[in-house]
């Protein structure tokens, strides 16, 4: 028999299946972190092959008999950068005596896409500490929009929420902005309470600015004004996205996913964004993804290997 692996490389831990080629689960795991450009690729490889490893050992296969390893994971969205990571896990499973027959590496928004529609056409838009929409039309064509970054996009993300929270405390500090709760918030849960503590924690501590996202949807709860205004604000910016997604995807319907804590997860942000959607978009339909992103690197493995 021939098995596929598909993993899904995220930031806090990378998930892995293998499976027949008809994509029948056999066994599961879990292992580190594998975002290569912050871990790098000799890091990220030797964590991808102790995951190859594990699995043909539960199988009790030997790794000749895995048809296709296929990781989907953050920064292969650049084809030269997935290339970089193909090459250094090729020459260090080499040098373990491994020799796989194929091994792919692209985004992990493109096999969340997959995964969401099972291969057919339709879209996701994932927030979470950044943002991105991806879609697939009738034609396989994959479209994107948005994911410029921290610097010049990440709209409606937890990155941005985050930010703008941060901007009102500093304005509040200074005078320059009205009164908000979002500077006692701040002050209890990360005791930064004056000008000068803000300024040390985002330029010398890297201070981890999405991580203030939270503060800003529970200030929002409390109907803190400035709070409010930032919600509205990145919530009309991903209704962009889909608008400008509904122009590459003629579809009669648009089918469409919400991947990423700041949406999928139940919040005044993602009640207010949905709420938009359906008043906006008679034409959008809002659906669950129909599988873990994981299985949509099988699919793209399958598809790779055209079986």
């Amino acid at each position: 028999m021939n098995y596929l692996i598909g993993i899904d490389g995220g930031g806090t831990k990378t998930h892995c299946i293998i499976t027949n080629l008809d994509g029948e689960k056999f066994y599961e795991c879990y292992g580190s972190p594998s975002n290569f450009l912050i871990h790098g690729t000799e890091k990220v490889s030797h964590t991808i092959l102790d995951l190859v490893k594990e699995s043909a050992r539960n199988l009790k296969i030997n790794t000749n008999e895995i048809s296709a390893v296929f990781l989907g994971t953050a920064g292969a969205g650049r084809r030269s950068d997935a290339e970089r990571l193909e090459n250094d896990f090729k020459v260090i499973s080499e040098k373990q005596n491994i020799y796989l027959k194929n091994f792919f590496v692209d985004s992990d928004a493109r096999i969340a896409l997959e995964a969401a529609f099972t291969g057919k056409p339709g879209s996701i838009l994932i927030a979470g500490t950044g943002s991105i929409m991806f879609g697939k039309d009738r034609d396989g064509v994959i479209h994107r929009v948005g994911g410029f970054g921290r610097f010049i996009g990440d709209e409606g993300s937890g990155f941005c929420l985050g930010k703008k929270g941060l901007i009102a405390v500093a304005k509040s500090f200074d005078g320059r902005g009205k009164k908000t709760l979002l500077t006692d918030l701040v002050s209890e849960k990360f005791k930064i309470n004056s000008p000068e503590n803000l300024i040390t924690e985002i330029y010398k501590n890297n201070f981890d600015i999405a991580s203030v996202a939270p503060v800003v949807l529970e200030a929002a709860n409390q109907k803190d004004k400035i709070a409010l205004k930032i919600i509205d604000e990145e919530t009309n910016l991903l209704v962009e996205h889909i608008k400008a997604m509904k122009l590459k995807i003629k579809e009669k319907t648009l089918m469409i996913s919400f991947i990423g804590g700041v949406l999928s997860n139940t919040n005044i942000y993602s009640k207010l964004f949905r709420k938009k959607v359906q008043l906006k978009f008679a034409d959008v339909k809002i659906k669950l993804p129909e599988h873990d992103p994981v299985f949509g690197a099988i699919l793209m493995a399958k598809e790779k290997l055209g079986v």
